[in-house]
C-alpha cells in the first residue's frame, strides 16, 4: 500500500466504478462478490472488496444495509504532480469522460497548471503540475 487509498461505496456500481479507475489510471483490479467473503448482508453477487493498484489506488464496494453511498462534500482526491503532464492530462480528459469539468485544467497566474474534474461517480478531482 502506498499511503493513503480512498475506500469508496457504491450504489450498486462497484464493478463498473473500479473498471472505469482501473481503465483511467491503469493498474492491476480485483473484485470480491459479498458470495466469496461470505455475506449475506447483500446480494451474493454485489461487491464486497475491490481494488484497482497502479498509478492510483482506489478500494471500493457496493454499499451494505443502510452505509451511504459515496456522497463527497468538502474534499477533493488531489493528483497534484502524481505523474508527468502528459499523463495528468489524460487521467482530467478520461475522468471528465461522462463527469462534469468545474474548472478546466490549463495555466494559472502563479505559473503551473491544474483543473477540477467531477467524474461520472460524484468524486471530484483536482489535477495539476508544474510546466518542465
Amino acid at each position: 500500500m502506498s499511503g493513503l487509498v480512498p475506500y469508496l461505496f457504491f450504489p450498486g456500481n462497484a464493478a463498473e466504478a473500479l473498471t472505469f479507475y482501473r481503465d483511467v489510471f491503469g493498474g492491476e483490479m480485483e473484485l470480491f462478490t459479498y458470495e466469496q467473503f461470505g455475506r449475506t448482508d447483500g446480494p451474493g453477487d454485489a461487491i464486497a472488496h475491490g481494488l484497482v493498484r497502479g498509478a492510483v489506488e482506489i478500494f471500493g464496494s457496493d454499499a451494505a444495509g443502510d452505509q451511504d453511498a459515496v456522497q463527497i462534500s468538502g474534499a477533493t482526491f488531489s493528483l497534484l504532480g502524481t505523474a508527468d503532464a502528459a499523463t495528468l492530462q489524460r487521467w482530467f480528459a478520461a475522468l471528465g469522460d461522462g463527469g462534469t469539468i468545474t474548472g478546466p485544467l490549463q495555466k494559472r497566474p502563479w505559473g503551473d497548471y491544474d483543473g477540477q474534474v467531477t467524474d461520472r461517480y460524484g468524486v471530484h478531482w483536482l489535477i495539476g503540475y508544474q510546466e518542465s
